[in-house]
């Protein structure tokens, strides 16, 4: 099992040292959100982009991909009625791809809830549509970069545009294309599947491309009241093959902290279950 951490808890840190820091923790992977790049992440050029590349490669680490794509970003919106709106949101994306593959990554979460809930007067249906139109037109850009877009679900708390991994099957059939592919997060799925989570990674295991690991508490495995044993034993039990990514959201015990007590609990976790 193949471990990584998304590196926006570190963002204020240059990024040699982020490398550092999160190989000095024990990770081999490294995720990053396009808004801790620049503003403007589309205009970063290749040459900066193969700096980062040979620094993390320097440390030992592969940059898996990237998550929050639509973070911090004006004017973008997947499930807009404006068809510019749409066209433009679909040319961003294209640009990460770009930036992705330059990177060495091959995956992309498309999480961002405030960037596509639904837009007043917005049925679900029509929603569903235009997000179908998004990925559409940018897909074949993820395709030429090698790039996989893997749409995660998330609670009714954050979003109201698809909540359960069924829901964004529904929109991933729909669109029916080879690099668009199902993000599995534990703290949305503990918040929106109402089936045990070890069933759920059974049921999907098809399609899921990319896995988020993080507690209700908003902090990492381990930090909270989350048993991961099951969850961790059902990637095993699935033969997944992708990368397992700490995402965190509170940041208040530190962001070496976090990494370390994160990947030291999995990695005892891993461990018990080898034994039995």
């Amino acid at each position: 099992m193949r471990f990584a951490i998304c590196q926006e808890l570190y963002e204020d840190i240059d990024w040699s040292e982020q490398c550092r820091l999160i190989a000095e923790a024990g990770y081999t992977g490294i995720e990053l959100a396009p808004f801790t790049l620049s503003t403007t992440p589309e205009i970063v050029t290749d040459a900066e982009l193969d700096r980062m590349r040979e620094t993390a490669d320097s440390f030992g680490l592969t940059i898996i991909g990237l998550h929050w794509l639509l973070a911090k970003t004006e004017g973008l919106h997947l499930t807009s009625p404006d068809a510019d709106i749409r066209r433009r949101t679909a040319e961003y994306l294209g640009s990460l791809s770009r930036i992705c593959h330059r990177l060495g990554g091959t995956v992309m979460v498309h999480g961002s809830p405030q960037q596509r809930d639904l837009m007043p007067g917005v049925s679900m249906e029509e929603a569903m549509g235009f997000a179908a139109d998004v990925y559409r037109q940018a897909l074949p850009t993820f395709a030429e970069h090698s790039t996989v877009l893997c749409f995660e679900p998330l609670t009714e708390r954050e979003t109201n545009f698809i909540n359960t991994c069924e829901q964004a099957m529904m929109l991933i059939r729909e669109v029916d294309h080879p690099n668009l592919q199902l993000h599995q997060d534990v703290k949305a799925m503990l918040g929106a599947e109402c089936d045990p989570l070890p069933e759920v990674i059974h049921r999907y295991r098809d399609v899921v491309r990319h896995f988020h690991v993080n507690d209700t508490n908003l902090l990492g495995p381990g930090m909270g009241e989350t048993d991961f044993e099951p969850i961790l034993r059902a990637l095993l039990d699935t033969e997944y093959q992708g990368w397992v990514s700490v995402e965190v959201f509170d940041y208040t015990p530190g962001a070496q902290r976090i990494a370390v007590e994160s990947l030291r609990y999995m990695n005892s976790v891993l461990d018990k279950i080898r034994s039995v």
